[in-house]
């Protein structure tokens, strides 16, 4: 059957959607953002960065921060969530890290611009999820 429900693609679809809506929250962030850039490229070097940057800030994010939230629970209370603004930024700088590792043309100058850009992608990223719909896991 042509339109018969495939849970196993829906859910391939919901995350390479998933990883679109990071790549355009990061290239965002280095659109808004000085001290976030992605080098001199052409534009399609640039949506492949971009892609590949957004898997592994998907991927950084999956490992480490519930590790971080569980550990750092009362600070996450204690400062009302705003310690979270800090983990994203040092999330963000870890993922520059390793992009430059594999090297991907994608840098964070420190840890402002990786605070600033961390909001930004957040923001851009909730944003584009409204437009998703709702998960039925």
């Amino acid at each position: 059957m042509a339109g018969a429900f495939r849970p196993g693609h829906d859910r391939g679809v919901r995350i390479l959607l998933k990883v679109g809506i990071t790549a355009v929250a990061l290239w965002a962030a280095t659109v808004l953002i000085a001290g976030i850039s992605l080098g001199d490229q052409t534009t399609v070097r640039r949506v492949l960065t971009l892609v590949a940057v957004a898997v592994i800030f998907g991927l950084v994010n999956a490992v480490l921060k519930p590790i971080i939230k569980t550990l750092g629970c009362a600070f996450y209370v204690l400062t009302l969530g705003l310690i979270g603004l800090v983990v994203n930024a040092l999330l963000l700088l870890l993922t520059s890290e390793v992009a430059q590792q594999l090297d991907l043309p994608f840098h964070v100058d420190g840890f402002w611009p990786a605070f600033w850009g961390a909001i930004v992608v957040g923001v851009v990223g909730w944003l584009l999820h409204l437009f998703l719909p709702d998960d039925d896991d």
